[in-house]
């Protein structure tokens, strides 16, 4: 099934929506991210068995 829309004459075609995407990332920010997500989980650990 393929999804089919109009515009109205005259208008221009409207901007697709960009969604947010870890691929768009570059590498170094991926892995800050995933490091600092590491130590979200690792503290939330820990002070939960404090």
């Amino acid at each position: 099934m393929t999804h089919h829309h109009h515009h109205h004459g005259g208008e221009p075609h409207p901007s697709p929506a960009i969604s947010p995407s870890l691929i768009r990332l570059s590498a170094p920010l991926r892995l800050a991210l995933s490091g600092a997500l590491i130590v979200l989980i690792w503290a939330a650990f820990f002070w939960a068995t404090r």
